[in-house]
């Protein structure tokens, strides 16, 4: 059984917390180096229930996409929400690990795993990482269908293989344009407008499209936006993740259990229409 401290030097091989953004805050928010792991959670959001649950499992560790505290504090107090969390972890020998904006730059990386999620063929990243001499890491993917559809069809086929959620899919853009290149970022993806419209793609799949760049974007061009939940376009990498770390397990024979929890934590929890308009 390995200790803390060697699981989290084989996932900080994987997501450097150097390849952070400067305003990111990735890297062990609470445990001791010293503690043995034999079971693992990965979730997007270290949020009290995903605590339960790891508590319910007996976890040892859990891994996050989302930072607990993304800026300072002073006090963890119970009180608060984020407090308990560090309280009730702490108090059940659970050890949080966080993987974020290095998570999303990695090879393979967050949209990796949203391309995959999609059945998209990736032909490199959005926006390159120029310290990779292999022109594999960065941010967002450009990717190519295996066969032409329709923006409407696009937008269907990430509705049925993204986790559902109460926000559902949205779409932006002709329905009936042809689609054969797309990109895709997992996360908040309207900074990369830019980006996407020199890529010269059909659609652009990504999740919390602002009015006004999504506006902007689709009087510029032709371009497709298909806007998914925040939370559902980043839960296919706790999977992606979680298979990375089995395979290091079966290499040092850690004989490690990783779960991946399938509790939402996309903080939406209804959605009422009244049909979309003419």
């Amino acid at each position: 059984m390995p200790r803390l401290s060697e699981v989290i030097a084989e996932l900080d091989a994987l997501w450097p917390p150097e390849r952070a953004e400067g305003w990111d805050a990735v890297g062990t928010v609470c445990g001791d180096p010293g503690a043995a792991i034999h079971r693992v959670l990965f979730a997007v959001d270290p949020v009290g229930p995903v605590v339960d649950e790891a508590r319910a499992l007996g976890a040892h560790l859990i891994v996050t996409h989302h930072p607990l505290y993304l800026r300072g504090t002073t006090t963890v107090a119970a009180s608060t929400f984020k407090g308990r969390v560090v309280h009730d972890l702490i108090k059940h020998d659970i050890a949080l690990h966080v993987a974020h904006t290095n998570a999303d730059t990695a090879d393979p990386g967050v949209s990796d795993a949203l391309a995959a999620a999609l059945d998209l063929r990736v032909t490199g990243p959005l926006v390159p990482d120029p310290t990779d001499a292999a022109g594999r890491r960065g941010l967002g993917r450009i990717c190519e269908l295996d066969h032409p559809e329709s923006l409407r069809d696009f937008a269907a086929r990430a509705a049925a293989r993204l986790p559902a959620t109460a926000q559902g899919i949205r779409l932006a853009g002709d329905p009936d344009a042809v689609v054969r290149r797309v990109a895709v970022s997992g996360g908040s993806g309207d900074s990369l407008f830019d980006a996407v419209r020199a890529a010269g793609v059909d659609a652009f799949l990504t999740a919390d499209l602002r009015h006004h760049p999504a506006s902007e974007a689709v009087q510029h061009s032709p371009l497709g936006l298909v806007d998914a939940a925040h939370w559902a376009t980043e839960w296919p990498w706790c999977e992606q993740a979680a298979a990375q770390l089995d395979a290091l397990s079966d290499r040092h024979g850690w004989d490690l259990r990783v779960h991946v929890s399938k509790r939402v934590t996309d903080p939406w929890t209804a959605h009422h229409s009244s049909g979309a308009p003419n």
